[in-house]
């Protein structure tokens, strides 16, 4: 049986109603966009949310069904919950925080966070890594069935962000509990999870692993979460394979996607190759405009031309001394590109 059974959970929201069935071990993320109901779903299993209908159960234990009338109480359910806020106590030093999940015997904990050294500080005085080393500390202290984690790293500046990630892996790791954690960030979701489910408007649109998800989205918004760019047009032509779509800017590019009608390919940025001078390979579509923007990201640096952005290393931009408004070549091969909508044969 899954570590987490969530069955045709109903819980009524504000603008829709969030319905989920849901099978997970391991590590699961639940990514979406803000407002998507994904920190329900942490509050229902935690019990902070009572659906309207459905079951949950982890590893076995029937935790809430409504038909049969079964509804755990909160401080029952073996639960460790790491909030966005993180929800320390600010009066208590860090040793006390993690005591109050356990009523003592936190040495441990702070040692498995590395943070013994911070034992009597209080929460003010920490980082934000550290605030969130503690929440861990603490949901960890109750011995959980299930750890939940609601944007484990949203609150952290990118430096920080990049070793807690790292340190969050090899803990998850490390720690084999059942892990579900929600967040706004496919990177982050990729990084730390096997699987992940994308949550839009209440609704799960796939499951899959990170790889999976990238190489064959459900749909345009999947797609598009995932780093996608999308590109709308219509079918010219097919000949020996090769399917021509008409974008809308009147760039006509290659598919070997099987394809009729008005579609939407995808086409990843690190596909997408930029070259000051023409390609001369056959193979490739290839795109010529101004460059419209230029973005920063660690060693990665994102660059838009016309209707894509392409991906490529900070040496790169340098060699190729890519500065917003010059004109290049973007390019990327036909075998590249995913149909996500449309395109009935």
């Amino acid at each position: 049986m899954a570590e987490l059974l969530l069955d045709e959970i109903l819980v009524p929201l504000r603008s829709f109603d969030l319905r989920l069935s849901l099978e997970a071990d391991g590590v699961l993320a639940l990514a979406g966009p803000s407002g998507a109901g994904k920190s329900t779903v942490l509050r229902a299993i935690a019990g902070l949310v009572s659906p309207r209908s459905g079951a949950i159960a982890v590893s076995g234990e029937t935790w809430f069904d409504r038909r049969r009338r079964i509804d755990v109480p909160v401080d029952e359910r073996g639960v460790g919950f790491v909030f966005q806020d993180y929800a320390l106590f600010p009066h208590m030093s860090v040793r006390r925080n993690v005591e109050y999940a356990r009523r003592g015997g936190a040495d441990r904990y702070l040692e498995l966070l590395g943070i013994s050294h911070l034992a009597e500080s209080r929460p003010l005085e920490l980082s934000g890594g550290e605030r969130q080393r503690v929440a861990l500390a603490r949901a960890l202290a109750r011995d959980p069935k299930i750890l939940l984690l609601d944007e484990p790293l949203a609150a952290l500046d990118t430096h920080t962000k990049a070793i807690v990630r790292h340190e969050l892996q090899e803990l998850l790791a490390e720690l084999a509990i059942p892990t579900l954690f929600v967040t706004h960030d496919f990177a982050d979701a990729a990084a730390l999870a096997g699987r992940v489910g994308v949550l839009v408007d209440g609704e799960v649109r796939q499951v899959g692993t990170p790889r999976e998800l990238i190489a064959r989205p459900a749909d345009p918004f999947v797609a598009s979460f995932a780093g996608a760019n999308l590109l709308g047009g219509h079918v010219t032509s097919t000949v020996d394979g090769v399917v021509r779509v008409l974008l809308a800017d009147g760039t006509s590019v290659a598919t070997t996607e099987t394809a009729r009608g008005e579609v939407v390919l995808a086409v990843y940025p690190w596909d997408v190759t930029l070259s000051a001078e023409p390609p001369h390979d056959s193979a490739l579509n290839v795109i010529e405009a101004p460059i419209r923007s230029i973005a920063e990201l660690g060693g990665r640096v994102r660059v838009g031309v016309g209707p894509v952005t392409a991906e490529i290393t900070a040496e790169s931009r340098r060699r190729l001394d890519l500065e917003v408004g010059r004109r290049v070549f973007a390019a990327f091969k036909a075998t590249g590109t995913r149909i996500v909508a449309g395109g009935d044969a």
